[in-house]
């Protein structure tokens, strides 16, 4: 087994420090920062913090990659009604379901105790899975019903301002989004 990392088992207000260090130093000037830790008390060399921060770098880079791609698709597609978080749920729910069949198709040799260790780790999960799924539901009737409410506000002024019963219902279509 793999000797733990000095860096790890840095306390962890150090290690928010080295944390921030390392991002404000652009993930640079090592051996100045193994001085500052040698003089707090902790011995790491200057390697060991590079390969730890090579490795925050990059979690910190996939992090803000996928910050912007989110960014960059919801300014693209808007989803007020989260649709897009209903189907990721729903590959999720898929996943976990996949796994659950797989336990209960294991070999009733496996050891009893990681049997119901995983077991409750699922159940936690599609717990989880299905109170977001709820609330995305929620969220998606309460949008629609929105948008419903104004499509049948703007259909009455429309009406009340002379519009036709044909105009007013192409109004109302179109902000429902179901005109052709």
């Amino acid at each position: 087994m793999p000797q733990r990392s000095k860096i790890a088992a840095l306390p962890r207000e150090v290690k928010g420090w080295l944390d921030q260090a390392l991002i404000e130093k652009n993930f640079a000037q090592y051996e100045q920062l193994a001085k500052v830790l040698a003089e707090q008390g902790f011995t790491i060399g200057k390697s060991s913090i590079h390969r730890y921060g090579s490795n925050l770098e990059r979690k910190l880079s996939a992090i803000k990659a996928s910050t912007e791609a989110a960014a960059a698709i919801a300014a693209a597609a808007p989803d007020d009604a989260d649709e897009r978080a209903g189907a990721v749920i729903s590959m999720i729910q898929t996943e976990v379901f996949g796994v659950l069949v797989n336990l209960q198709d294991a070999e009733k040799e496996d050891d009893p105790m990681k049997r119901a260790k995983l077991l409750s780790t699922v159940a936690k999960n599609i717990a989880t899975l299905t109170r977001a799924s709820i609330a995305q539901k929620q969220h998606a009737i309460a949008i629609r019903a929105k948008v419903n409410a104004a499509a049948d506000a703007a259909a009455k002024i429309g009406k009340k301002g002379g519009l036709s019963k044909a105009g007013a219902d192409e109004i109302r279509k179109m902000i429902l989004g179901i005109a052709a």
